[in-house]
């Protein structure tokens, strides 16, 4: 790296951070911004049927070249890692947004299907084979020439090796089938045949951008040539952003691609910058060294006082949800026990029949803590509006598959007498834990589930931890407590319903032989009324047992500065819980 961007590096995090004790941060304002032009809230997706090719994205007009840096300030980054088969979060979910890479599919602001590297695409009507198309002309970052299918065949057998992947055995079972195999035919052409028909929005959304679990390509040549740890540390993919160089905790450095193949960024740099505190974040963008940022919704009226300031709004971003660890119940009892089974925790049943006396008393724990949350008046004054209660994860954005009726109520006096009949009459001790994914105000919305569960007798032992260090405990099965946790709207409720299966690299806290049974299912079952009746049922199974009980969903509110236009239409979906689109920013004029 050069002497002189060090200089400038040291500047920028010199003035963001002393100017932090100086900004104006906590307002309790709940103006909804105005500027930024909201869209209208996005309606479930329709997957296309298998004949359909989507269309392509349009650039807008840019400038021939490149000029000046975008700087964008992120809570929290880590080290920058990206090798398909290595590459965990945060990364995954930074890098679907910048985008360094790039997969087969997008989805546009209208969450609607279209094609990235793929130019062109079928499924066979028995769902077994799965032809793709690549761009033909596509190159590699760093020089390591045209993209071929070689390279996409090598990087999903990358995927399908990772295990820190949320969709790993999806992954697996496309791409690495014991029953199928792959064929290239061609430079560009992929025959993927799975050997048993495959649900279609599963396969689809990993291999779509942006999302906390998607995919992308890059070089064989380069992992040939230098190994994992260049791969890694210094990718070659096909994005209109290339990865530079980073600084230890503090930044990423990625510039233009010039004439890329999809669209050539308007900027010459983008620098993600980590910074941690909010207060720095909006003294950044007050002094306009930050273009953006990811902003809590108390700084809304901060940010409105910045002259040129605007909004970009993402209905239905995302969805706050409860997690119930130690429900591990596929293996309990033999050698393939799941470690955090832990029936001793007031939530987990130690009998997996759910019209069991133990199972009853755990259920109504759970529905104790459900009827504890004040949703709406966390909507009210932590979130300011910009959010609606929700049922469940899985279904938001899909309200149409679920069955009528469902409703979490607040009942704090009920929750009590629950937790009697429960047999915790002086209440019991859990731990708390945010799951810190990118969710607006989530350590505040999780101390405040805290305080209300405090106030039916719970005592709640609340941790703050990175998610780095909380996440290794979630995949390892050894996470015992309760979490908050923010998700992406799904496509298809199926495709987050894949993370209650056992196989799963990811877990939100349940293994149980009836989710197990129809989330397989579900998987091999193309027909969608068919497919709809399975969703319905287990939203009914979820709902009734107490699962997995969302909060709310949200809006996404970011912040445009001076500098730059309000990208809305340009904004990509399903997963908007961080900012996106950088390659559409363009210079205001």
């Amino acid at each position: 790296m050069s002497y002189s961007w060090i200089s400038r590096t040291n500047l920028l995090l010199a003035l963001i951070f002393s100017l932090a004790l100086m900004a104006a941060c906590g307002s309790s304002a709940t103006a909804t911004p105005t500027s930024g032009g909201a869209s209208s809230v996005p309606t479930a997706t329709t997957i296309p049927a298998p004949t359909a090719m989507p269309a392509v994205t349009v650039a807008p007009t840019q400038a021939a070249k490149p000029s000046g840096t975008l700087s964008m300030g992120q809570s929290d980054m880590g080290r920058f890692t990206a090798h398909p088969r290595l590459v965990g979060n945060p990364g995954l979910f930074l890098l679907s947004a910048a985008p360094v890479g790039e997969t087969l599919f997008t989805f546009d602001s209208n969450r609607k299907l279209t094609n990235m590297l793929a130019r062109d695409w079928s499924i066979s009507e028995d769902f077994i084979t799965w032809t793709f198309e690549i761009e033909k002309g596509v190159q590699l970052h760093k020089g390591y020439g045209e993209l071929t299918t070689e390279d996409v065949v090598w990087s999903y057998n990358q995927w399908s090796e990772n295990t820190k992947h949320p969709r790993g055995s999806v992954i697996k079972s496309f791409w690495n089938n014991p029953a199928g195999n792959v064929q290239t035919p061609d430079d560009y052409t992929i025959v993927v045949n799975t050997g048993t028909p495959l649900a279609q929005s599963p396969i689809l959304e990993f291999m779509a951008f942006p999302f906390g679990g998607a995919t992308w390509v890059s070089s064989k040549k380069q992992f040939d040539e230098k190994g994992d740890d260049e791969v890694d540390r210094n990718i070659a993919a096909t994005g209109p952003w290339e990865f530079l160089e980073e600084g230890s905790a503090q930044f990423w450095r990625m510039g233009a691609v010039q004439d890329h193949w999809r669209v050539t960024p308007d900027f010459a740099e983008l620098v993600f910058w980590e910074i941690p505190e909010e207060s720095a974040r909006v003294a950044g963008f007050q002094t306009g060294q930050l273009d953006t940022f990811v902003m809590a919704f108390d700084s809304i009226a901060t940010v409105e006082d910045v002259p040129g300031a605007k909004f970009v709004t993402v209905p239905q971003a995302g969805t706050m949800i409860v997690n119930f660890y130690g429900n591990f119940y596929v293996g309990a009892g033999t050698d393939e026990e799941q470690p955090a089974y832990n029936p001793d925790l007031a939530w987990v049943s130690s009998n997996s029949d759910t019209d069991s006396p133990e199972w009853i008393n755990a259920k109504k724990v759970r529905e104790a803590i459900s009827l504890a949350i004040d949703r709406d008046s966390i909507i009210e004054t932590l979130l300011l509006g910009f959010a609606k209660p929700a049922i469940l994860e899985s279904y938001t954005g899909n309200e149409d598959v679920l069955p009528p009726g469902l409703e979490w109520k607040y009942d704090p006096v009920r929750a009590k007498e629950l937790l009697v009949e429960a047999g915790y009459p002086d209440g019991f001790t859990a731990t708390l834990t945010t799951a810190k994914r990118g969710a607006p105000a989530e350590d505040a919305v999780c101390e405040a589930v805290a305080s209300m569960l405090d106030g039916i007798g719970i005592d709640v032992q609340f941790q703050n931890l990175p998610y780095s260090t909380l996440r290794p405990t979630i995949v390892g099965r050894t996470y015992e407590g309760l979490t908050c946790h923010g998700i992406p709207i799904r496509t298809e409720p199926v495709v987050g319903l894949n993370i209650h299966l056992r196989a799963s690299a990811f877990t939100h806290g349940w293994e149980h032989q009836y989710l197990e049974d129809q989330i397989n299912l579900a998987n091999n079952t193309i027909d969608p009324v068919a497919l709809d009746n399975i969703q319905r049922d287990v939203a009914q199974f979820m709902f009734d047992e107490v699962v997995q009980p969302a909060l709310y969903s949200w809006d996404a509110v970011w912040p445009v500065g001076p500098r730059i236009e309000d990208w809305t239409e340009f904004v990509k979906h399903t997963d908007t819980r961080n900012i996106n689109g950088f390659e559409f920013m363009r210079h205001r004029q």
